[in-house]
């Protein structure tokens, strides 16, 4: 897909210099690449440092990759540069319709609060419905695309009545800011930095209409070569993401300084999120197959998907 194409370009060459020397032959360099973007609990398992040594005893090196959003993330993965990484529920959709060989092997429980549509403060807009004949900015494949596309439909208005406008985070702030977009489909920490800055109103959150799942993936190939060096990764995040739930102020003041988002504000947006990694299950699978078959229908996929392909089985 061009857009995606367009998008993992820029991340390539970002992380040309991290990636030199390290080869793609496990049995080489056992090396395990893993994705990040600037918020979630992988930022917090890099700044812990606990999960090197870890990996270290099992003959692992660590890379680290960062990444704007979850699209480039997963392209990353189809093109073999990244073993692990963490996006929301949209993203994989895209990913699994252009053939990359991710595999789902955990998530986060739903955080419906944790994305939003915004509109300015005076805006004349009140509702979902309003947003017939607007323009609406998101990040296109990301988690908010699905909230979109389902806010439009519970309110009765068809996809193809609103003229969406895809334009990267920072970006869709300054045009939402400029009055250039008429609302903003966003996800935290960017929705709480919003609200605070500009206080920006929520004409609908993920509540009552979609979930805001968050996954951990693994490349087919790193999910083949070591169970146990992906079921390490995992350990040490389910310890962060236990540590995350009983502390949101101390995690607040450890991302602030990478997201650049005030420790008050991140609060917010903390309390908004899910706590507890756990399994794949069939309800997740079963989730995120609706989410498919409502991207084909709208014809944002090329293809039918069967998502249960992609499930980490129980044992591997």
């Amino acid at each position: 897909m061009h857009w995606v194409k367009r998008l993992i370009a820029v991340a390539v060459l970002s992380m040309s210099t991290a990636l030199a020397g390290v080869g793609a032959s496990y049995g080489q360099d056992k090396v395990v690449r893993i994705g990040f973007q600037k918020y979630g609990k992988l930022v917090l398992l890099k700044s812990k440092g606990s999960l090197e040594p870890k990996l270290k005893a099992l003959g692992y090196n660590v890379t680290w990759i960062e990444f704007p959003s979850g699209p480039p993330l997963l392209e990353a993965v189809n093109v073999g540069a990244v073993d692990f990484g963490n996006t929301g529920e949209a993203p994989p959709i895209f990913a699994q319709a252009a053939g990359a060989p991710i595999r789902y092997v955990a998530y986060e429980p739903p955080a419906p609060k944790g994305e939003a549509i915004l509109v300015p403060k005076d805006s004349p807009l009140k509702s979902v419905a309003d947003l017939k004949g607007k323009k609406v900015a998101l990040n296109k494949g990301s988690n908010v695309h699905y909230l979109l596309v389902k806010a439009l439909e519970k309110a009765g208005v068809k996809y193809s009545d609103i003229t969406p406008v895809f334009l990267a985070p920072a970006d869709a702030r300054a045009a939402f800011e400029s009055g250039s977009i008429d609302a903003w489909v966003i996800w935290d920490p960017f929705q709480a930095a919003a609200e605070a800055a500009t206080q920006a109103r929520t004409l609908a959150d993920g509540t009552d209409i979609v979930p805001n799942y968050q996954f951990y993936f693994s490349s087919q190939k790193f999910l083949d070569s070591d169970t146990k060096a992906l079921d390490a990764i995992l350990a040490e995040l389910r310890e962060v993401d236990e540590w995350a739930k009983t502390d949101i102020h101390a995690v607040a003041e450890q991302l602030s300084p990478s997201v650049r988002i005030p420790v008050p504000v991140l609060e917010v947006a903390l309390k908004r999120q899910s706590y507890g990694i756990k399994p794949i299950d069939s309800e997740l699978i079963a989730a995120q197959q609706k989410l498919a078959d409502t991207f084909f229908t709208l014809g944002l996929i090329p293809k039918a998907i069967s998502v249960s392909e992609l499930a980490r089985k129980p044992g591997s």
